[in-house]
């Protein structure tokens, strides 16, 4: 087995080659290497040290198999300062990306040199932490505060031309990182350069840091890492010496180590990693794809297509006039000007794409020879039927028939054709070329080949894809449901839209449900209420009105200017509608119902719980494999905030016996719709956990 470091002496340069494929991760044999390595070039009698990774990067951060675990010797923060300490010259050459703990060595070393393709950053505010080994005390010396501040609070990575102007790398140059790093080292020593330590340099200047604390809290909706990164920046800035920095950074580091919001972080990493995993897809080649259909031009179908253009998959698009077609088309068309406007296409891309990828079409033969066909039409179960029986009639064998639908039953779909074995769910979120979450709804008769290509799609589409069972709103839909209906009866009782959304925004969601129905359009959860109504309500089960008067009356939120919120054309958001709260206290007369006064705090407990024992019924039926899959489908198309992990690792973190408490205290006013999932009293009853059920299945 390779050293994960090799030495190599080349005149009077050692050099350290990192060999820790696939991204030269900092673990703990690499960190042992490079120690090992500055010594023997100082007990050897070198000038100068070069460090460089093999394979396709620098060093691209920490090793993430060593999360959770107890550090060991040498820890990061010694070896930099180790590195910078040397004698000896010591220099980084970059390329890939240099990233977290990759970037905190390469400032620890005296010269760095870049690939003009390299990338550098220190992302560590993503998973609820600060960079720990001197990133936030070095960064600053060499970039300047605000530099330093927006790179470290964002956690964006810097292409090296920028990184080169703000003075993180000191010069760019292109070819085989070994020789680009030697010819600089060499030209460093024949022009007699010093050692250049960063922590020599003097401290950098000072900024309104409290205004900043301010604003980066203020942006990351309550996520405290960034906001925690700006105090350690301001010890770069204000501690007598560099140590006593280091020592505010390292105080910062554990306190944000110790916190929730990390463990959710974390949490939602891996989740995100796992997601896609599913032992029974283990050995299952997916189809092949080589052209697909879409059904439906709206704003769907369209996002749908622009996402499967984007991946370089050609779309046959079908509508059923010309005049739909045309509008189909214009909605692409402004998609991808987009994505040209946002460096993401080039301008001969789009000119491809529109000229030869993409076909449209006003007959279903067109579809006869595509590999995957998905219907984004009405959501209406007799429409679908129609569809897929034509489908079934047109589509070449082998093709894979998929439905968007949001709600409807797959295998009743499936059942209109004569291979329900080739029917899968595929459900997107609006504007699906934007939205990264993809649920692939498995049937009972679906075939497993089937299911893989569902997420060999997901993957080519750039998706997060969790697997999904049958039932009425699949993972996300049906939890949604549960807790709109929790907001709703709060509602009822008391509560306001507003104060609402103000509570669940102030907990970190990206919008409040109320914002969220005028965003995805009234008329939607309108048609969903007269479904159920029509399938018959239990008798037990509490209904309202109010918004259906919204909708009679036309206003369907953001699309008609006025739903729950007032939206004026130029300005962002809306305000609140005047005419929402007498509907609701009409309601509450009618009904006979005294409204009482909620606080914030049980605003959220109660959504929350009402989420979580949903989530637990969706788990314990197994329309969710495992619980991971229910969080990465809230992180990731229901703006729940990703510091908190998901709603079931927010339980965890909470308590399961406090939940189960109120639950059923609640249920004591409303035991129909408060009834405890038996997944939840059973790992109460336990004394586990939803993460312990993540550990069985993994």
């Amino acid at each position: 087995m390779p050293e994960a470091i090799e030495y190599e002496r080349i005149g009077d340069i050692a050099v350290l080659a990192a060999n820790n494929p696939p991204v030269n991760a900092l673990g703990v044999d690499v960190r042992r290497g490079l120690l090992a390595g500055i010594e023997r070039a100082e007990a050897e009698g070198a000038r100068a040290v070069l460090i460089y990774g093999k394979g396709r990067t620098y060093f691209a951060g920490a090793d993430i198999r060593e999360f959770g675990k107890p550090p060991q010797d040498p820890w990061l923060p010694e070896l930099c300062a180790r590195i910078e300490a040397s004698p000896l010259l010591v220099v980084s050459s970059i390329h890939g990306t240099a990233l977290g703990g990759g970037l905190e060595v390469a400032l620890a070393t005296h010269y760095r040199v870049a690939l003009p393709s390299a990338r550098v950053g220190l992302p560590e505010v993503h998973l609820g932490i600060l960079p720990g080994a001197g990133g936030t005390q070095r960064l600053p010396r060499v970039a300047g505060t605000e530099a330093a501040l927006d790179m470290i609070t964002t956690g964006r990575h810097v292409r090296a031309d920028e990184a080169l102007v703000l003075g993180v790398i000191d010069e760019v140059a292109d070819g085989d990182p070994h020789e680009v790093g030697l010819n600089y080292t060499r030209e460093l020593l024949e022009s007699g350069a010093s050692r250049r330590p960063v922590s020599e340099m003097p401290a950098p200047e000072q900024v309104n840091f409290d205004a900043v604390y301010d604003e980066v809290l203020r942006k990351g909706r309550g996520q405290i890492s960034p906001a925690t990164a700006v105090r350690a920046v301001q010890a770069a800035c204000e501690s007598e010496s560099f140590d006593a920095g280091m020592k505010r950074e390292r105080e910062l580091f554990m306190d944000l180590m110790a916190s929730d919001q990390r463990k959710g972080l974390i949490h939602a990493f891996f989740a995100e990693r796992a997601v896609g995993k599913l032992p029974e897809l283990q050995g299952v080649e997916p189809r092949m794809l080589h052209q697909i259909g879409v059904i439906g031009g709206g704003t769907m179908g369209a996002g749908i297509a622009t996402a499967a253009l984007l991946s370089g998959l050609p779309v046959v698009l079908l509508e059923m006039s010309p005049e739909a077609a045309h509008a189909a088309k214009g909605r692409i068309e402004a998609n991808l000007s987009g994505a040209v406007k946002r460096g993401k296409l080039s301008q001969a891309r789009y000119a491809e794409i529109m000229g030869s990828d993409l076909k449209l079409a006003t007959g279903y033969g067109a579809l006869s020879n595509v590999d995957l066909v998905i219907e984004a039409v009405f959501e209406d179960m007799d429409i679908k039927k129609q569809v897929f029986a034509k489908l079934d009639e047109i589509c070449k064998p082998g093709a894979v028939l998929a439905s968007n639908t949001s709600y409807l039953d797959i295998n009743e779909i499936a059942a209109a054709t004569k291979r329900p074995e080739d029917v899968i769910g595929l459900h997107f979120f609006s504007p699906a070329h934007v939205m990264k979450l993809l649920e692939v709804v498995v049937a009972d008769k679906t075939a497993p080949n089937v299911v893989a290509t569902g997420f060999a799609l997901g993957h080519r589409l750039k998706k997060v894809t969790v697997r999904a069972g049958v039932c009425d709103g699949f993972i996300g839909n049906r939890i949604l449901s549960t807790y709109r209906t929790c907001a709703d009866h709060m509602i009822l009782d008391g509560a306001s839209p507003f104060q609402i959304d103000k509570a669940l925004t102030d907990f970190g969601f990206a919008m409040g449900p109320f914002a969220v129905a005028d965003l995805a359009g009234l008329d939607i959860g309108w048609a969903v209420r007269k479904r159920k109504r029509a399938e018959g309500l239990d008798p037990r089960a509490r209904d309202s009105s109010y918004a259906d008067k919204l909708c009679e009356a036309g206003h369907f939120g953001q699309k008609t200017g006025k739903g729950y919120y007032v939206y004026e054309a130029g300005k962002r958001g809306g305000v609140p509608n005047p005419e929402v709260l007498p509907l609701i206290e009409a309601e509450r007369a009618e009904q006979g119902i005294s409204p009482r006064e909620f606080s914030d705090e049980e605003i959220v407990r109660r959504y929350m719980a009402a989420m979580v024992n949903e989530a637990a019924k969706v788990v314990g039926e197994g329309i969710a494999r495992r619980p991971l899959d229910v969080d990465v489908t809230l992180l990731y198309g229901y703006g729940f905030p990703r510091y908190r992990g998901g709603p079931l690792k927010w339980a965890d973190l909470q308590g399961l016996p406090g939940l189960l408490d109120d639950i059923r205290k609640w249920a004591a006013e409303d035991a129909y719709f408060w009834q405890p999932a038996p997944l939840l009293e059973q790992l109460v009853a336990e004394g586990r956990t939803f993460d312990d059920l993540n550990k069985e299945a993994s």
